[in-house]
């Protein structure tokens, strides 16, 4: 399962999210001024063959948020549990996404939106967030 796990790990920082491991890595970078996407990512099917494919393609969009960042549920728990604070309204759901602007939550991307659906859907939920909450 540790190669599973790495093999996730790698694939969102190669394409371009910063990994967010603990409590206060999650504090400081949510209290930044700005947009941040935050990809809570996991080892199901539907994180591999959606999610981060689909988180990949988001650094290739005109309009971007500031940051782009991950907390691995199950994995790395304090940081996720900490994550899932700033989220006010939302359930713990995973895969996701989760749009926050200074440090407040803007929208998500839901379990229920990524499971069963094509990459490109996700990305164009992704898309609109983009261009509702980042200039």
């Amino acid at each position: 399962m540790n190669d599973v796990v790495q093999s996730a790990r790698d694939e969102m920082t190669e394409a371009g999210y910063e990994h967010l491991s603990t409590p206060e890595e999650v504090d400081h970078t949510f209290k930044d001024e700005g947009t941040t996407l935050v990809m809570v990512n996991s080892v199901c099917g539907c994180a591999g063959g959606i999610a981060r494919p689909a988180a990949a393609y988001m650094q290739n969009y005109e309009t971007k948020p500031d940051r782009f960042v991950t907390v691995f549920a199950g994995q790395d728990r304090e940081a996720t549990d900490h994550a899932r604070e700033y989220f006010e309204g939302y359930g713990p759901s995973s895969p996701s996404f989760a749009l926050m602007k200074d440090g407040k939550i803007q929208t998500m991307v839901e379990r229920h939106e990524i499971e069963g659906h094509e990459p490109i859907e996700v990305v164009q939920k992704l898309e609109a967030a983009f261009d509702n909450h980042c200039s």
